[in-house]
């Protein structure tokens, strides 16, 4: 596997990890929780900033 290869493997399991935390953060807990979607929130961050480097 070359480089572009595996960071794009690991961008799209940030984006689907990201969206999950928000996801059970702020719908499926019982109250609204903020540190998930802010960890969430910031593993998007970090795959947008691995996207910008890879090209």
């Amino acid at each position: 596997m070359n480089k572009n290869k595996i960071v794009g493997i690991s961008i799209l399991l940030l984006v689907i990890l990201g969206i999950a935390m928000i996801y059970f953060g702020g719908f499926y807990a019982p109250k609204l929780m903020i540190p998930p979607i802010l960890t969430g929130i910031g593993f998007l961050i970090i795959a947008w900033a691995f996207n910008a480097l890879k090209k």
